[in-house]
């Protein structure tokens, strides 16, 4: 009888685990199942360039998939018994129930309104394609002059603020930080950053607090009234709200706890990975939500499962970040280098180098999720034993208490994502 791996969610983290999966172990014992609301990948790092007017390449995940022994579902999550090891999905043909012997999810995050009223109704989120195509819309509908306000100084109001000028420069761009521009960069990086952000025209807000959201405008903390034809909000993701309903532990976050192989803590046959997961890297600090993060938890999870259904080595190999990517635009970037734990040095690379390093990261990661089954050596292995989700024989199923204060260790990875600190 194939053990039952359903993966939940196709974006960066789920389709590799899908894919590595494939990769570890012989279709004839386990059946991989993925399921995703879209039918097609979509590279959520490139939502700024799409909203923007640029067209991305259309990735339909059957194609990417034929031939791998991955089983791709097109249909939305509506719940999850972990107790059950069922999961309910919303289809073509109505709804249905899928039921699992492993369950990796991988539903990820959405956009955070943060409470702040107006938000949900006035502005416009790219952290979807749905989102980013609206945005998209609305913008080729402006007049020369007329103003637009990204909220959010991290990673992605950065890269939308930078995209957004250099596509429209007719447009009055602005940028309202609650911090200072960059603030978590080196000082060459802020310096280059700030730089860019001249060159654009963009009008920078730096220690910003946008408490509401009207049409034509946003209010903040200090009474100023800053005008937006159109508000872009990228304050940062909210984890999807299913494993909150569920009786997986979680954070306060709505993140599923894991031990450092992406493990539920409290179910055993559960794996959570990327920005679903509450993992940890180096020093305690809990992972950013980002492609950088994702692909890395993944690869843990997936190479955990393997090596538990066919008796083999866990993986037990340390994450850590090497570099933050910012796009500021089509040809000018900044790559902060930094320490494991994400902290800034020095060194950063700027301009049009940084622009095509930018590139070349993004598109490696959309070719590894293409093709699922290439780049590495394909070393399928019989499943031999069921895992004991009991823990009491597999000593390494036990779980790691640890990650509730950010001691889990994940796979060696460069930072490379959409996110940053706001």
């Amino acid at each position: 009888m194939q053990h039952r791996i359903v993966v939940l969610g196709a974006g960066y983290a789920g389709a590799v685990a899908a894919g590595r999966l494939a990769r570890r172990l012989r279709p004839e014992g386990a059946a991989v199942t993925l399921v995703n609301a879209e039918p097609d990948f979509v590279e959520r790092v490139r939502m700024h360039q799409l909203a923007a007017g640029q067209d991305l390449e259309p990735r339909p995940l059957a194609e990417m998939f034929a031939g791998t022994g991955v089983a791709v579902r097109t249909a939305r999550v509506t719940a999850v018994d972990a107790d059950r090891r069922s999961v309910a999905v919303l289809g073509a043909n109505g709804p249905e129930e899928l039921a699992y012997d492993t369950l990796v999810y991988a539903l990820g995050s959405g956009w955070h309104d943060q409470g702040v009223p107006g938000a949900a109704e006035h502005a416009h989120e790219i952290g979807s394609r749905a989102g980013a195509l609206r945005l998209r819309e609305r913008l080729a509908g402006l007049d020369a002059g007329q103003p637009v306000l990204v909220v959010g100084g991290g990673l992605t109001g950065l890269e939308a603020a930078t995209e957004l000028a250099e596509a429209r420069p007719d447009l009055d761009v602005a940028l309202a930080a609650r911090g200072g521009l960059g603030d978590w960069l080196s000082p060459k990086g802020r310096r280059h950053l700030r730089g860019a952000c001249g060159r654009l025209g963009i009008t920078v807000h730096e220690h910003t607090e946008v408490t509401g959201v009207e049409p034509d405008r946003v209010t903040t903390a200090d009474g100023t009234s800053l005008p937006a034809a159109v508000t872009v909000w990228a304050t940062g993701f909210a984890v999807h709200p299913i494993a909150r309903a569920t009786t997986l532990e979680v954070t306060g976050t709505g993140q599923i706890v894991v031990d450092a192989t992406m493990r539920s803590v409290s179910h055993l046959d559960v794996y959570a990975i990327g920005d679903a997961a509450r993992a940890a890297g180096p020093g305690g600090k809990p992972l950013r939500m980002s492609c950088a993060s994702g692909v890395p938890t993944a690869w843990q999870a997936a190479d955990a499962i393997a090596a538990r259904l066919t008796g083999g080595k866990l993986p037990k190999v340390p994450l850590r970040y090497f570099n933050q990517c910012i796009s500021l635009g089509r040809g000018d970037g900044l790559i902060q280098y930094v320490t494991a734990d994400d902290r800034a040095v020095r060194g950063a690379l700027t301009g049009r180098l940084a622009a095509v390093y930018k590139e070349l990261v993004c598109k490696g990661a959309a070719w590894g999720v293409a093709n699922p089954t290439l780049g590495l050596p394909v070393r399928r292995r019989p499943v031999v034993a069921r895992p004991d989700h009991a823990g009491q024989q597999d000593r390494s199923a036990q779980p790691d208490r640890s990650a509730r204060s950010g001691q889990s260790a994940q796979p060696d990875q460069a930072a490379s994502g959409a996110e940053a600190p706001a």
